[in-house]
C-alpha cells in the first residue's frame, strides 16, 4: 500500500507543479476582474465556459466564484455553465489526465466539459426569468499584475485547498490497485457500458471529488478492469457535483435551474461516457500506464509535494485549535463582509493578514457566509486595508 502509494504520488506530483505555475500565470496576467466582466449578455454562457475550462477551480471554489459571478450580474446561463464546466477541468487537471489515461482521453474530457456546460447554460437561459443580465457597470479593473510573487502565491493557495483531496484520491487509487480483487471491474463491465457507468454515476454525483485527485481513482479503475467511458464518468460527475453545490444552487437559483444543471450532469455524462467508449481506443490508455515509470524528477516533487502538505496540515490544525478556543464575551469584535475568497487558500491569506493587525487576539473567516469574525481591539479602517491589501474586497461592517 505505501509502496504503490508513493508510486502515484511520483508520477502525479510534477504535472501538478507545471498545472499549478500555469495556473498562477494566468491569475497574475489576466486584468483584474476579466472573470466577471465577460459572463453577461449574449453570448456570456459560451464566455463563461471558456473562460471556466481552464481555471483551476475544484468544488470547493466554484460555488462561491460562480454564485459571485450571478451576484455581479453574468445570466443564471452563464453561472450554470461555468458551475458545471470549470470543476470538471483546469490546466492542472488536464495535465494530469494526460499523463495517467493519455491525451486522447484528456482532450475528449475537456470537450465534453465544455459541452455539457453549454448545453446546461443553454438550457437555464431557456427556463430563467433573467436570461441575458448584461454586466454594464462592473469595474473594469485595470491591467494584470506580473508579480512574481503574486502569481506563486496563487499557485501554492491552490495545492493548500485541494491537498486533503489529493491525498485520498492518492490512497483511494491505491486501495483500488491493491485490495480490489482481480476481474472485479470486468465483472460489472460484462452487463454493459450503460450499467457500469451508471454505477459510477450514483456513487460520484453526491461525492465530492477534486478534479485533479479524481485522475488516480479514475485510472485505477481502468487498470483494474472499468470501460474508459464509465471513468469519463466519475471524472465529469464526481468534481462536477456535490450536497453542497446542489444544496447551493437550489438556494441561490431555484429548483428549474438546479433540475436543469443535475439533469445536464447525468445525460451528458452517461451519454459521453458510452461515446467515449467508442472513440478512445483503451489500448492508448493501458500502453500510457505501461509506460508510466518514476524518474528522479518524480521523486523529487513528491518530497517537494509532501513537505507542502505537511506545512498546509499544520496550519490547519493549529487553525482548528484557535477557532475553537474560548473568547472572551465580553472583549469586542468586529464582522465584515468579504467578497472574492473562493477556496481554503483565500481564507488562509486572509486570516493570515488579519491576525498581523495589532490588538487581534483571533479571526474566524468563514467561506460560506462570506465574512470575517475579527476578536479584540482593533479599527475598522484597519481591518478593510489589510483585507483589501491581502486582494479582496471588502462589502463593509456586518456587526
Amino acid at each position: 500500500m505505501v509502496e504503490a502509494s508513493w508510486e502515484i504520488l511520483a508520477q502525479l506530483a510534477p504535472w501538478l507543479f507545471i498545472g499549478m505555475g500555469v495556473a498562477g500565470a494566468l491569475h497574475g496576467l489576466l486584468p483584474k476582474n476579466f472573470v466577471r466582466r465577460h459572463l453577461g449578455g449574449k453570448g456570456g454562457v459560451a464566455r463563461a465556459v471558456m473562460l471556466g475550462i481552464p481555471l483551476p477551480l475544484c468544488s470547493c471554489g466554484v460555488i462561491p466564484a460562480g454564485l459571485g459571478l450571478k451576484k455581479d450580474g453574468a445570466s443564471d446561463g452563464a453561472t450554470v455553465g461555468f458551475l458545471i464546466s470549470t470543476p470538471q477541468t483546469g490546466v492542472d487537471s488536464i495535465l494530469v489526465s494526460a499523463s495517467f489515461l493519455g491525451w486522447p482521453f484528456a482532450l475528449f474530457k475537456v470537450l465534453s466539459a465544455g459541452m455539457t456546460g453549454l448545453v446546461g447554460g443553454w438550457l437555464a437561459n431557456s427556463v430563467s426569468n433573467n436570461p441575458s443580465t448584461i454586466i454594464e457597470d462592473a469595474d473594469q479593473g485595470g491591467n494584470g499584475s506580473y508579480s512574481l510573487s503574486e502569481m506563486t502565491g496563487h499557485a501554492v493557495e491552490l495545492l493548500q485547498s485541494i491537498w486533503g483531496w489529493l491525498i485520498f484520491g492518492v490512497l483511494a487509487s491505491a486501495a483500488i490497485g491493491v485490495f480490489v480483487p482481480d476481474g472485479f471491474f470486468e465483472t460489472v463491465s460484462s452487463y454493459g457500458g450503460l450499467v457500469a457507468s451508471l454505477a459510477v454515476l450514483a456513487f460520484s454525483l453526491p461525492l465530492y471529488v477534486c478534479a485533479t485527485a479524481s485522475v488516480p481513482i479514475a485510472a485505477a479503475l481502468v487498470l483494474n478492469g472499468l470501460p474508459p467511458g464509465a471513468a469519463l464518468v466519475f471524472l465529469m460527475a464526481g468534481p462536477a457535483s456535490n450536497m453542497a453545490t446542489i444544496g447551493a444552487i437550489y438556494g441561490a437559483l431555484g429548483k428549474r435551474i438546479l433540475a436543469v444543471y443535475l439533469g445536464t450532469i447525468i445525460v451528458g455524462s452517461v451519454g459521453l461516457g458510452m461515446a467515449a467508449d467508442f472513440i478512445i481506443d483503451p489500448e492508448i490508455i493501458a500502453q500510457t500506464m505501461e509506460h508510466h515509470h518514476t524518474s528522479m524528477l518524480g521523486h523529487i516533487s513528491a518530497v517537494a509535494l509532501l513537505l507542502f502538505i505537511a506545512k498546509f496540515a499544520t496550519e490547519d490544525i493549529l487553525r482548528f485549535i484557535s477557532n475553537r478556543k474560548v473568547v472572551d464575551s465580553s472583549e469586542p469584535k468586529l464582522v465584515v463582509g468579504i467578497n472574492g475568497m473562493t477556496c481554503n487558500g483565500c481564507r488562509n491569506s486572509v486570516e493570515t493578514a488579519l491576525k498581523k493587525l495589532s490588538g487581534v487576539s483571533n479571526v474566524v473567516v468563514e467561506l460560506d457566509l462570506e465574512q470575517a469574525t475579527i476578536h479584540g481591539e482593533v479599527e475598522l479602517d484597519a481591518v478593510m486595508t489589510s483585507i483589501v491589501a491581502a486582494g479582496f474586497e471588502v462589502r463593509g461592517k456586518i456587526s
